[in-house]
């Protein structure tokens, strides 16, 4: 070979291995795909008519994955989640930072593709509990069903319920419960983070007085909702609630009233609360634990023996510690099979890194994704 075809040579070699690695290295750098965050209005025909007059049309926020867009043929499983008391959807969006980390996981791997529901159930007495009732309206049918329906009829989902996740944080995690153990025909995994509201006695210990007396921030003696938001200061309402009650655990009680004591002819609250005239109302507090998940499970244990997963979780720290502990006992005895993890933080340090590490992966790992 001659001096000049040999260099010849060199370079182009040369040039092409320069080409790969600048190739390879754009390739390590390009920047990860993000899916995209839709907010919708959602009408529930289960809402209609509520005695509060909040409106039955309601903000979803709807995260599509990256590949949503491109792949015009693929179908998604879908993941319900839902917000704890105080919040409203587009706070709890921001408070978990959930489209990043949705997106993080899926880069990274320890998450497929899937579609994140996150409805709004902030209501004039900043929370509905997720509940059944004519004054705060049916939420239990408005999840189960309003909104499930919305979403498979508008969005590429596998519309079954093996590809259908329910998950929630406080309150969150108490309509997780309450709803999944009604309504397995729907979904097909449970993840339960820090669930208020497991056993409802509206007369806390020490002789504090009931209701909205009891609900401390952390609100572990009268099961009571704990507030998200900016953590120790119980404020994550205010923001979101000016004009539609007092904000913050000043609509407590009237929140656990509305939901679990109803009264159609009681207005202008249209609620009967557990006290009257300084006297306990001993139906009013049958209500209330009656609306109890502690007291409830052994009612629904084949249903919730139809789940494919379930998955509890509550920070050592946290004020509801004992009794989601107590629900896992529980679920323990009658033979439903669950998984329940503790960890080192209170009700809401960790929830952040729990759904990025957690939450998410679970349900990729045990959502079928299969048409």
């Amino acid at each position: 070979m001659t001096p000049i075809r040999s260099t010849f040579f060199v370079c182009v070699v040369a040039a092409f291995v320069i080409g790969l690695a600048t190739f390879s290295s754009a390739q390590t750098n390009a920047p990860s795909k993000k899916g995209s965050v839709e907010k919708v209005s959602v009408h529930g025909a289960a809402l209609q008519g509520n005695l509060e007059g909040d409106s039955p049309d309601r903000d979803v926020f709807i995260y599509l994955p990256p590949g949503y867009a491109s792949n015009r043929n693929q179908r998604y499983p879908v993941v319900y989640l839902l917000h704890g008391y105080g919040l409203t959807a587009e706070r709890w969006m921001s408070f978990t930072n959930l489209a990043a980390a949705a997106d993080k996981d899926i880069a990274a791997g320890t998450m497929k593709e899937m579609i994140l529901v996150n409805p709004d159930a902030f209501t004039k007495y900043s929370g509905s509990m997720y509940s059944a009732s004519v004054t705060t309206g049916d939420w239990e049918s408005y999840i189960a069903d309003d909104l499930v329906a919305y979403v498979d009829g508008h969005y590429r989902t596998i519309p079954n319920r093996m590809s259908r996740g329910l998950g929630g944080h406080s309150m969150g995690g108490y309509g997780t419960i309450r709803i999944g153990m009604k309504r397995p025909d729907v979904f097909g995994s449970l993840y339960i983070m820090s669930a208020c509201c497991l056993m409802n006695n509206p007369f806390p210990a020490q002789g504090r007085g009931a209701g909205a007396r009891a609900a401390a921030p952390q609100g572990e003696r009268a099961g009571a909702p704990a507030t998200e938001g900016e953590r120790g200061r119980g404020d994550g309402a205010r923001g979101a609630g000016q004009g539609r009650g007092r904000g913050g655990f000043g609509n407590v009680q009237g929140a656990l009233a509305a939901a679990f004591s109803p009264n159609p002819k009681n207005p202008p609250d249209f609620f009967d609360n557990p006290t009257k005239d300084g006297e306990p109302q001993p139906l009013i507090v049958a209500k209330w634990a009656a609306n109890s998940p502690l007291a409830m499970i052994d009612q629904y244990v084949t249903n919730l023996k139809k789940y494919h997963a379930i998955m509890g979780e509550v920070g050592l720290q946290d004020g509801l510690a004992a009794s989601n502990t107590q629900m896992d006992q529980i679920f323990t005895d009658f033979g439903v099979t669950h998984t329940f993890e503790t960890y080192e933080g209170d009700h809401t340090n960790r929830v952040i890194e729990r759904i990025e590490m957690k939450v998410l992966p679970f349900f990729s790992n045990n959502l079928s994704f299969k048409k």
